[in-house]
């Protein structure tokens, strides 16, 4: 894989990532006059609940539902410039240009707190967000990507996930995918993104500290103890290869969440070996189709993978990915009401061993 960095024009750096062999040298300029790049954003903590809350103002005018002709992640064109300069690309990841997180949030701007209530400090919402094209063809998807290439975007995902946690102020790394309008998706190109947080996730926190609490209880992590019970069951498994089971979890909160857990415990994506990027690449394609073929029609889905903290909880964490679905039949979503909203007690409206049945066999 051949990995060629430059900058767009308001000085964002882009990344093209080539496994097509005989790839044109990466040498396309940004024509566009843009206005230089100073998103500005903070973060402040909620004194109820100890968490960071982002504040972004800037991103209500980010794209929204552009027409094909207009996407801003297909390759440019001569008299369309777009984010990305070359006329064609395998796989590319920016900087986004409406972030949630950005270092140069920083300029200016020391941590204080909100109208004089010492209580809620609020800083500048460092970090970084980029995001990542999987294909230059508009009207594909993730799911039909080949594997070779689904292979090059762990590659991709592990390199991204390395150069953020070498940044000082990210504390965490988010690999991830929003697929279809009913999960929020306004840009309907093939992409992901990756957050790096500058502070540790609520999420995360708290699987470290039930992790904690299952090592010391019984000297075994909990991610492994699950991963056995589930592939010894088998009743959820949807997918197994040498190096990764995937499966529907027993306490699944959403209507479709599939789970693909690696067999090693490994903290992030950079830690996989390169047998075990292969593996995923050809279950994860399988899985993908699974999903597909549950309702006959593409299914919205988040894909979150759940790493290691950068410089914490990296002996407790084990590296897995989240697939799930607001889709409880082929017309109904699953809609975040009260309890969930309220309270985050979550009610399934199926039950996951039929979940599991169902996916299993569609295909």
């Amino acid at each position: 894989m051949r990995r060629t960095v430059t900058r767009l024009a308001d000085g964002r750096e882009i990344v093209y990532f080539d496994d097509t062999p005989g790839a044109p040298a990466r040498t396309a300029k940004d024509t566009r006059d843009l206005p230089p790049f100073h998103p500005g954003s903070e973060i402040r903590r909620d004194p109820l609940t100890d968490e960071w809350v982002a504040m972004a103002a800037h991103r209500q005018t980010r794209t929204y539902k552009p027409p094909v002709e207009t996407c801003p992640l297909c390759p440019s064109q001569p008299g369309r410039p777009t984010e990305i300069p070359e006329s064609s690309y395998d796989v590319v990841v920016f900087e986004n240009r409406f972030p949630s997180f950005s270092h140069t949030n920083g300029d200016g701007f020391a941590p204080t707190i909100v109208d004089g209530m010492d209580m809620v400090p609020r800083a500048p919402g460092n970090g970084r967000c980029e995001v990542v094209c999987f294909t230059s063809n508009h009207n594909s998807s993730f799911g039909e990507l080949s594997v070779p290439r689904i292979r090059t975007v762990v590659d991709v995902w592990a390199d991204r996930t390395e150069a953020m946690s070498a940044l000082p102020y990210v504390a965490q790394v988010f690999p991830f995918e929003n697929r279809g309008e009913e999960i929020g998706v306004t840009l309907s190109h093939p992409h992901g993104q990756i957050y790096g947080y500058p502070f540790i996730t609520p999420r995360t926190e708290r699987m470290l500290e039930v992790a904690s609490a299952y090592q010391d209880k019984h000297g075994r992590p909990v991610m492994g103890d699950v991963l056995a019970a589930e592939r010894a069951v088998g009743t959820r498994v949807i997918e197994t290869s040498a190096h990764w089971t995937a499966f529907v979890p027993a306490a699944a909160r959403w209507p479709v969440e599939v789970h693909v857990v690696p067999h090693r415990q490994v903290p992030d994506l950079p830690a996989l070996t390169s047998a075990e990027r292969d593996d995923f690449a050809d279950l994860y394609s399988r899985v993908l189709k699974h999903l597909d073929s549950l309702y006959d029609r593409p299914l919205p889905y988040i894909a979150a993978w759940h790493q290691a903290p950068v410089r914490e909880g990296r002996d407790l964490a084990w590296l897995h990915l989240e697939v799930f679905s607001v889709l409880r039949t082929k017309d109904k979503l699953k809609y975040l009401a009260g309890s969930e909203s309220g309270m985050a007690v979550w009610i399934n409206d199926v039950t996951p061993e039929a979940v599991a049945e169902r996916l299993r066999n569609a295909s």
